[in-house]
């Protein structure tokens, strides 16, 4: 299998240097959203919130019959893997990769930024993140960054299995990732997902892996997830799994209802965090309106009430926009 994708690597790679596109096209797409949000026993409240992006799309086809596509996208303010000036806080420009492939060779992704890891690209919750709702549940570890990698997809070996491998060399002060990720789809309504991924620093080591499952059956989807962070280094109690699980009903083509819950197992910690999430959408044309109640326990990895700590109720209202 390593043979394989070295060789499949240097084709590509040789295919690029003699090629020139010979047909292309670019696309515009945008998504905005509006949103109201509130948290109990907090200071901050209620507020707004906002979002909005466009993606430019491009792609062509190489005199050999491959294929090249390049995606960037405009989020003001949302740069934050630059972060050194004001200047660059505020730089409207966001994640762009570049991706070339066939159907021998399979596809090769460079991602400057905003990209995944082939472990890192499944690592959302079964529950979608309930955890990430602004109740101050403490942040599950992260997985090895996608910026400045590769992402590699095997060309089809056989029907409903995908194969994908990422590396990344990192940067300055921080340490090589590589990943792989393979996913089954061959039961009617069921999907598989097993995915490693490994970063390497100087005097410490970490490990994420990933497992996943989600079944539909008529209207209704039932998913689980489960996330295990292992870490090699001096410091106790850095271990961590993140399990969840997730079912949702469709109501009609329009509405569709969800539940779920997000639990944190932190080593050391006297208590697991837990977060539990209803949702309710409804769509029509290019607007999706989302009603949301959280419900978050032991914030902070404590049961003792404070502003920060404890027990958290949440809710949220969004109108989010496709054109």
């Amino acid at each position: 299998m390593n043979n394989f994708k070295k060789l499949g690597l240097t084709a590509l790679a040789s295919s690029l240097v003699v090629s020139s596109a010979v047909a292309g096209e670019m696309s515009v797409a945008g998504g905005a959203s509006i949103g109201l949000k509130n948290t109990s026993k907090t200071a901050s409240g209620k507020s707004w919130t906002m979002g909005n992006q466009l993606t430019f799309t491009g792609s062509g086809e190489l005199d050999n019959g491959m294929n090249v596509s390049l995606s960037f996208v405009l989020d003001q303010d949302d740069d934050t893997t630059l972060g050194q000036t004001a200047r660059e806080k505020n730089s409207p420009f966001d994640s762009h990769s570049v991706t070339v492939s066939s159907d021998m060779l399979g596809s090769l992704k460079f991602s400057g930024e905003g990209g995944s890891s082939a472990q890192g690209a499944i690592d959302t919750t079964a529950a979608g993140d309930a955890w990430d709702n602004g109740s101050g549940v403490t942040s599950p570890r992260a997985s090895e960054a996608g910026n400045n990698s590769m992402l590699y997809t095997l060309p089809s070996l056989m029907d409903d299995l995908t194969l994908k491998a990422s590396y990344s060399p990192g940067s300055a002060g921080g340490g090589s990732a590589t990943a792989y990720h393979i996913q089954y789809a061959g039961v009617e309504g069921l999907t598989l997902d097993y995915a490693v991924g490994e970063t390497e620093t100087i005097g410490s080591e970490q490990e994420h892996t990933t497992y996943k499952a989600s079944y539909v059956y008529s209207s209704f989807t039932l998913s689980y997830s489960e996330t295990e962070s292992a870490f090699d280094t001096d410091s106790d109690g850095l271990d961590e799994t993140v399990s969840s699980y997730n079912l949702a009903y469709t109501v009609t083509d329009d509405i569709s209802i969800a539940y779920g819950e997000d639990t944190i197992e932190t080593e050391d910690a006297s208590t697991d965090e837990e977060v539990s999430k209803i949702n309710v959408s409804y769509t029509t044309g290019g607007v999706t309106l989302s009603a949301s109640q959280y419900s978050a326990s032991a914030v902070g990895n404590t049961t003792t009430e404070s502003a920060s700590t404890g027990d958290k109720e949440r809710w949220a209202l969004s109108a989010t926009f496709a054109f």
